[in-house]
């Protein structure tokens, strides 16, 4: 049992961009998937499936590299959040990534969403991850 389930997603991607791998499989939450869509939508993944086979399920993430250059589109993945010290922002302190560049993950009363979505609806929440 892990005590911090969004770290080990995000470790787990991680270890997977290090190592070249194309595929990488977390267990699944309400909280990993809204977090596995945003990353889609913003271009960082390529596609995702949800398997509810199990009683937890799975989450599998196909990674995205630069067609000529390997390189991988996710440079940094970053827990800003965590379950000994929680990071919480209002919607005027909302931070902004490698100055627009990157997006943070963060989670609302209207839901999980991005920092710039966040802005525009007016809400402020805890800052989950930070992604570029």
């Amino acid at each position: 049992m892990y005590t911090d389930p969004i770290a080990d997603f995000l470790t787990r991607v991680r270890n997977a961009i290090m190592a070249g791998h194309r595929v990488v499989e977390v267990p699944a939450s309400k909280l990993k998937k809204e977090m596995t869509k945003i990353l889609f939508d913003q271009g960082y993944i390529l596609s995702y499936q949800f398997n509810d086979d199990k009683v937890q399920g799975t989450i599998k993430i196909a990674l995205k590299y630069d067609r000529l250059t390997k390189e991988p589109v996710i440079r940094k993945i970053q827990r800003v959040s965590t379950p000994g010290l929680r990071k919480y922002v209002g919607a005027k302190e909302m931070p902004r990534v490698l100055n627009g560049l990157g997006i943070a993950i963060v989670s609302t009363s209207k839901g999980v969403m991005t920092n710039k979505k966040a802005r525009q609806e007016n809400v402020g929440g805890e800052v989950l991850c930070y992604v570029y």
